[in-house]
């Protein structure tokens, strides 16, 4: 049923185990370890960028977090409406919810996969999912990509002695399987519980780096806290999962992972524990740039240092009420600040800066010029009167008109 995913996988982990067969014995335990271990580390190498794109987009989405919550409380009666607003939200600032879950819906088909491909290489017994074939026929038959050869070759491998298809409840009918059979139960426990130990710590670890990292975020005031208790309840929920009912889980059912496999989720793991440092050191990066290219533009669009800040919405009010002392160029406000208004627009913004400080001397200049010719105007006036005034105790002359004879 679902052969799209288990010829790829047999695929990939043929082709690592012949390459490691180049400098290890094709038999030996260590060329299949690695082999599935590399088998890992190329399926998470395909996942970086899907899992970059999903960490920007549930950061994008803590940060939607209020207005979504504000698109619930306006619509709460309105689910239709309700879901169009929230996509139309998420559309416009490039989120795509989808993208988080990605690398997860990824990863679960290959560990099915795997899981199904190790099972494959023993197909005796008659328990579940056992073919019950006979140990000639089991050696004697391929398993997917992998010949007959490799078949034996994986059969006959050990890994401190146990096979890398065994597991800790295998009936021991399917022992006969791995000749010659020089293992048991306890053997397969030996090596199976501290896999299985390192695993659930591993996945602890991780979990808890990744919360701790969130909690960080939000003490900082970088990602937005759930403000109803609802989704405050889900995000301690999922806190929760990721950093012990996993690794629980991890314990409850390790007993049923072939050996294999448990090298897959330690590789897992190890490929997590690195990733999660890069990758959360590049996001920070990013953020960090982003919110210092922000203070930038505000510091660039800021007012000069003793510059009067412009308010934008009374500007225009102020602009229409100002008295001209240029009807093209400048104009001064009641307090005398120098105001430019530029030609075709009506709104009279004001300068500021270097060119309002111009704007000013400039309008002085031209006021004590009128205020200059204003005083020589007025003492031309005042001499004038002076030549016609009588002196003290002088009759004023009288200008008589000639009788005309």
């Amino acid at each position: 049923m679902l052969n799209f995913v288990y010829w790829p996988i047999s695929v990939v982990l043929w082709f690592w185990h012949k390459v490691f067969s180049l400098v290890l014995d094709p038999g030996s335990g260590w060329s299949w370890v690695l082999a599935i271990m590399f088998l890992t580390f190329t399926i998470r190498a395909l996942l970086v960028k899907p899992m970059i794109s999903s960490m920007r987009s549930m950061t994008k989405m803590q940060e939607l977090q209020p207005q979504l919550a504000e698109i619930k409380e306006r619509y709460k009666n309105d689910q239709q409406k309700q879901l169009e607003e929230t996509r139309r939200l998420q559309k416009e600032l490039g989120v795509n919810p989808v993208a988080g879950c990605l690398p997860m819906l990824v990863q679960m088909p290959v560990f099915i996969g795997l899981f199904h491909v190790l099972r494959s290489f023993n197909r005796t017994g008659n328990g579940p999912g056992a073919l019950g074939l006979s140990i000639e026929e089991n050696r004697n038959l391929p398993n997917y990509f992998f010949s007959v050869e490799d078949v034996q070759s994986f059969l006959d491998a050990r890994f401190f002695g146990v096979p890398l298809s065994a597991y800790i409840t295998m009936p021991e009918d399917m022992y006969q399987a791995f000749q010659p059979v020089d293992f048991t139960r306890t053997t397969i426990m030996m090596v199976a519980v501290p896999l299985i130990i390192i695993i659930a710590l591993a996945t602890h670890l991780n979990g808890r780096h990744s919360v701790a990292r969130t909690r960080r975020r939000q003490a900082q005031g970088l990602s937005k806290t759930p403000q109803s208790g609802q989704m405050q309840m889900q995000a301690e929920m999922m806190n929760k999962m990721m950093v012990w009912f996993f690794p629980f889980m991890i314990v409850f059912t390790g007993a049923v992972w072939h050996i294999g496999l448990l090298f897959y989720m330690m590789a897992n793991n190890l490929w997590t524990f690195f990733q999660q440092r890069w990758m959360f050191a590049k996001l920070d990066r990013e953020e960090a740039a982003a919110l210092q290219a922000k203070k930038d533009a505000k510091r660039a669009t800021a007012p000069r240092p003793g510059v009067k800040p412009v308010n934008p919405k009374k500007q225009g009010k102020k602009a229409t009420h100002t008295p001209a002392v240029d009807s093209d160029t400048t104009g001064e406000t009641a307090s005398g600040t120098a105001t430019l208004t530029q030609p075709g627009n009506d709104s009279g913004k004001k300068t500021t800066g270097f060119r309002a400080a111009f704007q000013q001397m400039k309008a002085d200049a031209e006021r004590e010029a009128l205020a200059r010719a204003a005083e020589k105007q007025a003492a031309k006036t005042a001499s004038g009167q002076s030549a016609t005034t009588p002196k003290p105790g002088a009759k004023p002359q009288r200008n008589r008109k000639k009788k005309r004879r």
